[in-house]
């Protein structure tokens, strides 16, 4: 064995694991020649970021505890660190029955050992992987994302295409204008540009212009001096004094009313503003990030938007594709908010039905992204058995319904070839892109399942991965 390096492993346990956790890691880290890293609570991000921040000390492994009530979680990190197959897994099992392992094994775990096993034992597994295991290589055209971004969950060229852009965004501090329908994830990605950008440790100030009093509008914004008005007994700094040195985001920009989008593009462009009651001009360094849900177009049309505080706002600028143009990540997107509720809820949910699945991949997903969350959220929380079944989404039958009238033969073709793309490319990213091992998951001989993957035009190399 390689006596003169120790093994660097990341640890993570499901959440409220408990004295196992803690048992097995005070172990652990006492066998000399083992590091731990030991993740439980945001096992998520940190876990990704730890993967991404030591390439030239590579962990030899994850190692994760999986106990009986735990599979389903098991499952759902194998599918979130899909894309640091560089690091193998190794479960650390507890009380699992055969297939249990089995179908763990079959998601790309590469070796498990028993929850008591020694630390010799430990450390020879890990010899043996350090040599049959080379690191891999990202995937041919695959782009590494920042540890930051990892949050933001999807593989569609469509939705890569936006996300790719945020850091090149969050280097500069020009104006960005965030597009996309309600539930896309617009928020999300104006905190990844603010977290990724010099003014990450300043104030991070996001505000819903469509929930602002019409009258004290120009009051939230910018501050009020004292004995402004009767009630101002002191003086109010404003959401642009609170995101001095920081990022101030504005969703449903369009909201505001034109005397106030006016006060806005001149503070936009002169870095000054006045409390209300105050003649004294007053600076403040603020990036703003604005978003809105609809056609800018049709906006400054109808007189909702400024076209000069358009044109101020989109120097730079992010188009969130809908969920129904991105239903290759609508199995990842499912994976993750169902582990994420089944920990949360502490309820024994370990996946979705067939059914289930084919109602997911007809929805037309008017909420997008945040109807997709509450679905599973409901579900996780509601449903009798172990599994969620199309029963438990409580959809709503109108927003199946296409825009035109199609034939029985028609639809039925259209939402079984969605849930087979889907299907299929969820299992080649858990997989590896690994043909053999996806078709044994779907239970499909090799041949029969290869030819779904050329059906669907879908690139098995796009989730490959050298190992």
């Amino acid at each position: 064995m390689d006596a003169d390096r120790s093994f660097r492993y990341a640890l993570i346990a499901p959440p409220r694991c408990g004295k196992w956790f803690a048992d097995w890691l005070a172990l652990r880290r006492a066998d000399n020649g083992i590091v731990a890293h030991a993740l439980v609570d945001g096992w998520e991000a940190d876990l990704t970021h730890a993967l991404h921040s030591h390439q030239a000390a590579p962990f030899d492994a994850v190692l994760m505890l999986v106990s009986r009530d735990s599979v389903a979680w098991a499952r759902g990190v194998l599918g979130a660190i899909a894309g640091c197959r560089g690091t193998p897994v190794i479960a650390v099992t507890r009380g699992l029955r055969t297939d249990s392992i089995r179908s763990l094994l079959q998601l790309g775990v590469r070796d498990f050992v028993s929850n008591d096993c020694s630390g010799e034992e430990l450390k020879l597994r890990l010899w043996r992987l350090r040599h049959l295991v080379r690191p891999s290589s990202e995937p041919d055209g695959a782009v590494r994302r920042h540890p930051l971004l990892c949050r933001l969950i999807g593989s569609s060229p469509a939705f890569v295409a936006q996300i790719e852009r945020i850091p090149v965004i969050a280097a500069c501090d020009a104006g960005v204008l965030i597009l996309g329908e309600t539930g896309t994830g617009k928020e999300l990605c104006a905190r990844a540009i603010h977290e990724l950008s010099a003014r990450a440790s300043a104030p991070w100030v996001p505000v819903n212009c469509g929930a602002l009093p019409v009258e004290l509008i120009e009051n939230e914004l910018f501050g009020h001096a004292r004995g402004a008005f009767t009630s101002a007994n002191e003086a109010h700094a404003g959401l642009i004094g609170e995101a001095d040195g920081g990022t101030l985001f504005l969703d449903e920009v369009d909201s505001l009313p034109p005397a106030a989008q006016g006060k806005l593009l001149r503070f936009l462009q002169e870095k000054e503003f006045r409390l209300v009651g105050d003649a004294r001009p007053r600076r403040a360094s603020v990036r703003v990030v604005a978003a809105t849900n609809g056609d800018p177009a049709a906006q400054i049309e109808q007189g909702r938007l400024r076209l000069d505080l358009y044109h101020r706002l989109n120097v730079l600028s992010l188009r969130l594709p809908p969920l129904r143009e991105r239903l290759e990540d609508l199995m990842p997107l499912t994976d993750h908010f169902l582990l994420r509720f089944a920990a949360e809820f502490g309820r024994p949910v370990y996946g979705l039905t067939r059914a289930a699945l084919a109602r997911l991949a007809a929805y037309r997903w008017p909420g997008n992204l945040r109807e997709l969350e509450h679905a599973i959220e409901r579900a996780v929380l509601f449903c009798r058995g172990e599994f969620i079944d199309a029963a438990d989404l409580e959809l709503s039958d109108a927003a199946d319904a296409p825009s035109a009238p199609q034939t029985f033969q028609a639809a039925k073709r259209r939402v079984v070839d969605a849930f087979e793309r889907s299907y299929i490319e969820h299992l080649l990213l858990v997989c590896g892109g690994n043909i053999t091992h996806a078709a044994e998951a779907a239970g499909k001989n090799r041949r029969a399942f290869w030819q779904l993957v050329r059906k669907h035009g879908v690139d098995a190399g796009r989730y490959r991965v050298s190992g």
